[in-house]
């Protein structure tokens, strides 16, 4: 039992309603655990506002798979009607509202890329629902009643609104329903527990709010850290460049682990992987390679993540690429495919032009993730059959090539 309870709270920064503000088994997490008589509902909300997923998004997934796995329900919610609005939560200014096909189609892809991580199979397991089918069931009667649970000052104490109001940046009232909403989603599924980032605190005590308003047993709060990205510095985050995407192919999820400042190993280990604390290499190098080896291997398996550290390793004994170096990355959106290799080389800067870049390839100077390219007019129809791998001219100069 004990090492259950270990790995459910493995990382976490938080548990509230805290466990040392009440001996009563309804205000103490770890008791509750230990007397229901049933699996708890643990909740766990998403908005599909981007398409990708990165492995800070995947800390709080993986959490709720650890509850999945101890015989509780992961209750997913694909936030479709809130990420209309979008979660003000850290942010500086009102969030670009998305249209409903936008969201139908993130949240697609939002549940494949959570495939490896989540049990889709055991049933009872895991349900999925959509916020809209309740949300939009809300008339204005409804709509006042959940404003009423609310005062502004309470709201502007949000610390994201505190700021803008201060800086008197403008605040909307949609904003204001935003928290409110993502709490009536506990009321609407009966979570018993809810899991969220350091930043979601505000929200999933709205959350309990409206769950005494209502008359339901109260969730308690389970939170987990925002994970740092791989320049070591700021929150893993995909316009920070900063970040390693799920959808990610293999060499490129390893490059790019295999390389994470040596302050951010044990965290990532902590948070990503399923390893002992105990177990990781106290060579920092060695520690390095095991991480991103575990990491893609839930991603892409075994073979996939072996291979990519065979290719690394390569790269790196052969001289092309020194072991400290970091990949610079080239964005293949403002090329128009179909495209040439030798267009590619000359719109990324590694060749002066399109004619120079055909006579490195005829002189056998220009690789694709190491292989020696031979023929000046290989071209590729889309940029997905590139993106992800690593194009060299020589032995020093070479980019990653982003889709």
């Amino acid at each position: 039992m004990k090492q259950t309870f270990d790995w459910l709270f493995r990382g976490t920064t938080e548990i509230f309603p805290h466990q040392s503000d009440s001996t009563s088994p309804s205000e103490n997490l770890v008791q509750y655990l230990q007397q229901s008589d049933r699996p708890l509902r643990v909740k766990f909300g998403i908005d599909p506002t981007g398409s990708d997923i990165h492995l800070g998004h995947s800390i709080i997934v993986r959490k709720l798979r650890a509850f999945q796995d101890a015989g509780h329900i992961a209750v997913l919610i694909i936030g479709d009607f809130t990420a209309q609005i979008g979660d003000p939560t850290g942010k500086s200014e009102v969030r670009r509202q998305l249209t409903p096909e936008d969201v139908q189609k993130n949240a697609q892809t939002y549940l494949e890329q959570l495939q490896p991580i989540l049990d889709f199979k055991t049933p009872g397991r895991l349900e999925i629902h959509y916020n809209s089918q309740w949300l939009n069931q809300l008339n204005l009667v409804d709509i006042l009643e959940l404003l009423s649970t609310m005062t502004v000052g309470q709201m502007l104490a949000k610390e994201g609104f505190s700021q803008r109001y201060t800086q008197e940046n403008p605040i909307f009232l949609h904003e204001f329903m935003y928290p409110l909403m993502q709490g009536y989603d506990s009321v609407a599924i009966n979570a018993d527990v809810e899991l969220g980032g350091s930043d979601q605190k505000f929200n999933i005590a709205i959350g309990r709010d409206l769950q005494r308003h209502f008359n339901k047993s109260l969730q308690f709060g389970l939170l987990l850290p925002i994970l740092i990205g791989t320049d070591g510095s700021q929150k893993m985050s995909k316009s920070l460049n900063n970040y390693v995407g799920l959808q990610e192919d293999p060499l490129s999820m390893y490059s790019k682990l295999e390389k994470i400042p040596d302050a951010l190993i044990k965290s990532y280990f902590e948070l990503l992987t399923d390893i002992p604390l105990e177990q990781i290499p106290e060579n920092p190098r060695q520690a390095q390679k095991q991480l991103a080896l575990e990491i893609v291997s839930q991603y892409h398996g075994t073979p996939a993540a072996k291979s990519a550290q065979e290719t690394s390793i390569n790269l790196v004994s052969s001289g092309d690429i020194s072991e400290t170096d970091l990949v610079p990355e080239y964005f293949l959106t403002g090329l128009e495919f179909p495209a040439k290799l030798a267009n590619i080389l000359s719109g990324s800067g590694l060749c002066s032009s399109n004619a120079d870049g055909r006579r490195q390839i005829q002189g056998g100077a220009v690789r694709l993730d190491g292989e020696r390219i031979a023929d000046p007019n290989l071209s590729f129809n889309t940029p997905s059959e590139v993106s992800g791998k690593i194009l060299q001219v020589g032995k020093k100069k070479f980019i990653r090539l982003i889709d």
